[in-house]
């Protein structure tokens, strides 16, 4: 449907935008219903005016109903955007479950480009996971999508190796430019006939990679320096790790495994050391420097440049909540 409705824009560019805009609402609320305007707003990053100006037209021709819990397609709405008969609808990071009236729409169906090589790491955030468990490799898997979730038919996959100082975003960045390669390159076989579906097992080898909160951000220095460094690169540049201390928030950009044990002479959590690389924390097992961090308020900076304004020194302890 977008690819027609460019080629119309030759002709009669300033109407063929607003028909993808509204084009883009109406699909965009049958995906999410009952979802109220802000939830569309930021699925498709147009401003609330913008959609509520175009929620507005879309009922006023009876396209679009709205009512308490939310907004959602008329019977005459969904047989409009069913008579726009799309080829095939690619989906990456959606999140949540498409309705199988949408499965079931396009000729070739609905496929889910996964930041993951699946089964492995099914779920909302297979790119942080990865990285917090240390994984050496990752990828992208093309798949058909269908009424569960990651569980679908695997069409292809690329392998993304890890790099020893990978985090979160850099893996996010890899991944995305692998997946639109993988995904051009997967399309003319599924249009051809030629794409090989393989079923995924019922069973993942990993546990399901939840939704990131800020919560999970909250380092236990009871855990060993390699889970908790792993922890501050998976979750950076969001939500990232963090601690307390003196009853603010001291958020960890960058760390790293002290070489030495010999430190590590004192209870998980407490400062064994200050110095220009860092702030040596003893954890349960080894030493954790963290290299880079944000107090709450201040800005991101080097570990030098913040003992420069803050004191640390060997016997603090960082807490696990404000006190």
């Amino acid at each position: 449907m977008e690819h027609k409705l460019q080629l119309i824009k030759k002709i009669a560019p300033d109407l063929t935008e607003e028909m993808i805009k509204r084009y883009r609402v109406l699909k965009t609320v049958r995906l999410l219903q009952p979802c109220g305007r802000r939830l569309v707003v930021l699925s498709l990053g147009m401003t609330e005016r913008t959609v509520r100006s175009e929620i507005e037209r879309l009922s006023a021709q009876a396209l679009v109903h709205i009512s308490k819990i939310g907004m959602s397609l008329t019977e005459e709405g969904m047989e409009v955007l069913e008579g726009l008969e799309p080829d095939i609808i690619v989906v990456a990071a959606f999140g949540q479950i498409i309705p199988k009236s949408i499965l079931e729409l396009p000729k070739y169906g609905c496929i889910n480009i996964h930041a993951s090589l699946l089964p492995k790491y099914r779920g909302a955030a297979p790119i942080q996971q990865a990285v917090i468990d240390g994984e050496k490799e990752s990828g992208v898997t093309i798949m058909q999508m269908g009424t569960g979730l990651d569980t679908g038919d695997m069409i292809s996959k690329i392998i993304v190796p890890l790099a020893a100082d990978e985090t979160g975003g850099s893996l996010f960045d890899k991944l995305a430019e692998a997946g639109a390669k993988l995904l051009i390159a997967t399309l003319p076989h599924i249009f051809d006939g030629t794409a090989v579906y393989e079923k995924q097992p019922e069973e993942s080898p990993t546990p399901y990679a939840g939704m990131i909160t800020k919560q999970m951000g909250l380092m236990d220095f009871s855990k060993s320096a390699a889970e908790l460094e792993r922890l501050v690169r998976g979750l950076n540049p969001w939500p990232s790790a963090f601690t307390f201390y003196n009853g603010k928030t001291l958020k960890v950009w960058e760390s790293f495994v002290a070489e030495s044990d010999d430190l590590n002479q004192a209870e998980p959590g407490t400062v064994v050391k200050a110095d220009k690389k860092g702030i040596y924390v003893a954890c349960g097992e080894g030493v954790l420097v963290l290299s880079q961090v944000q107090l709450e308020g201040k800005k991101r900076m080097d570990a030098d440049a913040f003992l420069r304004g803050c004191r640390i020194e060997a016997g603090n302890r960082f807490a696990d909540k404000k006190e």
